[in-house]
């Protein structure tokens, strides 16, 4: 028997949410890949059928026409525009994948929820959106009949926090497609290195300047370890954020750099290009619902080092090197170590590439589909 069901991604303004975007589109790319009961119909903002055609050209869409930076205006939308034409559609199950359920969501339904950082960092957002959370994200998992997180350290906070009883939280990890565990072959990552004027080794770090992102002790680490390593450079992708200034002043501060690169937001391709070229990716977030970035990494065979925090560990497992994210000495003497022991990384780069072949997207659609007809049932 066909499961209709309507995935709502009206939350999904594209080029702004960050990695929930990548993931989401990943997943939902694999449920129609698969050959499964489910048929998929999403509802979303015009801007996602011009974002991701791979998307709204596979299976039935309903778009409407708003501007996404209008936030107010979306969860209306949500309320008024997707409850009246879900009903129309006589779906049998709504996926909310944005972390909020709108007070009118038809039921049964299921709600991703990324991770609680907005109530656990309350500091890292603005008032109003904090404020907005605290409202509606404890009556979001309690009303939703089944509660998708995409790690057990996610879950676990969710149940913690809000005490919903754990048989109605299920894990259904990110996951990587195929062409991702193939680095970019070796002369187009000369090429981008060049261009950005990076030497022959170096380390990546590719994240937004938030706060809990934890540039700083990465930035201390290396200019500790830079004065003996002269061959080795730090470059720092990924967006500005709210730390941007900090950030600049702590490599200013570094002693080294003339060796820290902030490139800012780059072309998906060259960020795979530095990532698999990079002598190791550093990964020190104080906060991570996943840390896709790390897998991402570890597919590459590029071998990581990442906090000792969120679930870090619980992705990265015993396939990289963990670090307590505010241990300076313990990044740079592990930095150090990836540089000066070859045999070292070598045993890593194996690691991490037989942990990232876990993470499949085919994987992580299978297991949101059984979301979806336990949730139904």
């Amino acid at each position: 028997m066909t499961l209709r069901v309507g995935v709502n991604l009206l939350w999904l303004v594209p080029g702004v949410v960050g990695g929930s975007e990548e993931a989401t589109v990943a997943i939902l790319g694999g449920v129609l890949d698969a050959d499964t009961d489910v048929d998929l119909r999403l509802y979303g903002l015009t801007a996602l059928g011009r974002a991701h055609p791979e998307l709204t050209d596979r299976c039935p869409v309903r778009l409407i026409g708003l501007y996404g930076g209008v936030k107010p205006l979306r969860v209306g939308a949500e309320a008024t525009w997707l409850a009246a034409v879900a009903r129309r559609d006589g779906l049998d199950l709504i996926h909310h994948a944005g972390g909020v359920l709108p007070p009118t969501s038809p039921s049964p339904s299921v709600l991703t929820v990324h991770d609680l950082q907005p109530l656990d960092l309350p500091d890292n957002f603005s008032r109003a959106k904090v404020a907005y959370l605290r409202a509606v994200l404890p009556r979001s998992v309690r009303r939703a009949t089944l509660v998708v997180t995409p790690s057990r350290a996610s879950a676990d906070r969710v149940v913690e926090r809000f005490g919903v009883p754990e048989d109605r939280v299920r894990v259904v990890p990110h996951g990587l497609g195929p062409e991702q565990f193939v680095p970019p072959a070796a002369d187009r990552i000369d090429s981008v290195r060049r261009a950005h004027g990076i030497g022959e080794r170096w380390i990546t770090y590719p994240v937004i300047t938030y706060p809990h992102k934890n540039h700083l002790t990465l930035i201390e680490a290396f200019g500790r370890l830079a004065h003996e390593h002269h061959d080795l450079e730090l470059v720092l992708t990924g967006g500005a954020g709210p730390f941007e200034g900090e950030v600049h002043r702590a490599i200013d501060a570094s002693g080294a750099a003339d060796r820290i690169h902030r490139t800012g937001r780059i072309a998906r391709t060259d960020l795979d290009a530095l990532v698999a070229g990079a002598l190791a990716l550093a990964f020190p977030s104080r906060y991570e619902g996943f840390g896709l970035g790390a897998l991402e990494a570890m597919a590459f065979g590029v071998p990581v080092v990442a906090a000792s925090a969120g679930s870090l560990p619980e992705v990265v497992a015993g396939a990289g090197v963990l670090v307590d994210p505010d241990d300076v000495d313990g990044w740079a003497a592990a930095l150090v170590r990836l540089a000066d022991d070859e045999d070292h990384r070598r045993a890593l780069s194996e690691a991490g590439r037989e942990r990232a072949a876990d993470f499949t997207v085919a994987a992580s659609a299978a297991g949101l589909v059984g979301a979806y007809r336990d949730a139904a049932r």
